[in-house]
Formats: structure tokens, sequence, C-alpha cells
């Protein structure tokens, strides 16, 4: 027989949903077999696999050692499945390699929250929050990487769960963003993303002196093929399927010099909304190429601007909460700006 103790990384998920991950080489057919005849129990009892975990929780297995181990993925059986095992270890060896050098690599990167289920951090321009080859290094290897170097994780622990980021920003968008270090975490904080219960605001610079409050509204179209967005004011009922409706509210800062340091909320969080919705109402970001305007970035010389958005993600506020979350309930989050906001403003 052996025994699995259900800990924060796997509270709040379904039994069968774990059992998948946990005895990742064993089909469903299988475990509901096993679930029905008592030989996978959930704290000494018949379960339907349909249960939710809470720490403590204890899974057991009736099962014989090789039985076990071959469908947690960790014998040899034959040739074949030796052949498949070893290159599973190898690409498991890879990935953890990854892990140690981006939190190597993004050593700058400052920690502005944390807690057991979430961490909230400053990310520098130009990583990225994902992968987008494999041999990418990114914000969500560093989290990981992180965790693991200070003994908040182990390999065995990330079979049933692997800590991930909660919301993306573009590569060169720098600023707070939200990880799930517990499975609980990243539930609670998607979930919270998807109602808009938590409040998303930027700092940038934009072309124009903006003198008042907006709120304006639109739909966007994404172009995958080219990575741009389209915008329009109004759709027809035939476009319904191809744009999304946005919604952005700005104030102004400080102005001066035909230029806006503005506050931006972004309400609904599209790819590239703040850059293509400003810049449809004459007020492109500064240092913005691919929506902007490249003959009013080059007056900016003199500051050594980068050759992209200045765009930051500086504060974030959370709504009431209790429970596990009691902690950041109705909390807010503040960013440190990059330097070149100091020289502008």
């Amino acid at each position: 027989m052996q025994e699995f103790k259900i800990g924060p990384n796997e509270e709040g998920q379904r039994l069968d949903k774990f059992l998948h991950k946990y005895l990742k080489e064993a089909g469903t057919s299988f475990l509901y077999k096993m679930l029905r005849k008592k030989n996978i129990t959930l704290n000494k009892k018949k379960a339907d696999g349909k249960e939710m975990l809470h720490s403590g929780d204890v899974v057991q297995f009736f099962f014989s050692d090789d039985t076990f181990l071959k469908f947690r993925g960790n014998t040899s059986v034959n040739s074949i499945e030796n052949k498949t095992s070893n290159a599973g270890k190898k690409a498991t060896d890879v990935a953890f390699l990854q892990y140690q050098k981006a939190y190597e690599k993004f050593k700058n990167i400052d920690i502005v929250f944390e807690n057991q289920h979430i961490l909230l951090l400053n990310k520098p321009a130009g990583i990225l929050s994902q992968k987008s080859q494999p041999s990418d290094l990114s914000v969500n290897e560093w989290l990981i990487g992180y965790l693991l170097s200070t003994g908040q994780i182990t390999k065995e622990q990330m079979e049933t769960y692997k800590p991930s980021i909660c919301n993306r920003l573009d590569r060169n968008t720098s600023g707070l963003m939200i990880c799930g270090k517990s499975f609980l975490g990243s539930r609670q904080m998607n979930a919270l993303i998807k109602e808009r219960k938590i409040r998303k605001f930027y700092r940038t610079f934009v072309k124009g002196e903006v003198k008042d409050s907006s709120y304006i509204k639109g739909y966007l179209m994404k172009d995958e093929k080219n990575n741009k967005v389209t915008l329009k004011e109004t759709v027809n009922e035939s476009e319904y399927e191809q744009y999304v409706p946005i919604e952005t509210a700005y104030s102004p800062i400080a102005w001066k010099n035909g230029y806006t340091y503005l506050e931006v909320e972004l309400i609904t969080g599209k790819t590239h909304q703040i850059r293509a919705h400003l810049s449809s109402k004459g007020h492109p970001l500064l240092g913005d190429e691919k929506y902007g305007d490249r003959k009013w970035n080059s007056r900016f010389e003199e500051y050594k601007i980068p050759k992209w958005q200045l765009l930051h993600s500086y504060r974030l506020e959370f709504p009431e909460m209790d429970g596990e979350f009691a902690d950041i309930s109705k909390c807010s989050f503040v960013a440190k700006e990059p330097e070149i906001y100091e020289k502008l403003r």
C-alpha cells in the first residue's frame, strides 16, 4: 500500500484531476475502476473522484509496488518503456536546468509581495512572461527556479501542480505580475482576473497634452500572423465574432512640452489594448514603434529611451476577500517605475 498526503499545492483540486497528474501513465477507465474497487481510497473511504481535496487528506493506493511505479512512470518493464522513461527523464532534466538558468539570469526581478499562495513581482521590460520557443527563458521559468531554490516546492510536488503566472505582460511592458504559488492561489487569482475584480493601473507617456480624464470603448481584432490588432469604435452584427469589446480609462498626472504622463486603467485587458486604443485617440505611447509615431519618438533621443513602448503595470487593487486571502483583502500594491520615468516626469 502507498499513500499521498494532500498539501497546499494539491488542495482545491478534484480527486480525479489529481489522480491523472499523479498516476500520469494510467488511463481514465483504469482510475475509475480502481476507485470503484476501493483500490484507491480517500481518507480510508470509498471515493468516486468528484471529491474536492483539502490539505491533510490522505489518498491511499492498494497496488503492488511494480504496478504503482509503472503508473507513476518510474519503471522500465521492457526496453520500449525504458526508452520512454529515459526520454521523459531527459526532458525533465532539461526543464529543471532551464528553471535554474532563468532564476540566475533574472535575479534583478523584484518581489513586491509574497505569501504561501501568490507572489507579485515587478517584471523588467525585455523579459517574456511565457516562453514562445522551447529554448526561451521567461518569468514562468524564473518563478519555478525561485521556488525550487528557496525550498518552497520540490520536484516531486511539481508532478501534481506546477506554479505559473496568472496574468501576462508584453515582453517590453514592465511592472506588476501575479503568480500562483499554490493551486488554490492560481485558481483564486485566475477567477478574480476573469471576473475583472482586480483593478489594474498602468503608467505611460503619450503624445499630446491630455488635460482631462476619459473613459473610452471600442472593439478589437487581433491579427495572429502579424501580432498586431485592429480597432473599431463600432461593429456590425457580422463582425461580432471577429471583434471583442474593449474598455479603457485614463487620467493625466502631469503634462509638458507636448506630452503627458498618464495613468491608464485597463478594464478589459486584451492584447495591445492600451497601446492601440490610445493611439486611435491621437495619443500614441512614447517609444511605441508598432502603433506609435516614429517621428515624434525621435524627438526624445537625448533621453536615450528604449526602442519600445514605455508602459508600466504600476498598481493592482484587490477586492475584499476572506479566509486564505484575507491578508490581501482590499489591498493595493505598487511596482517601482523604470529609471527613465524619472527623467521624463
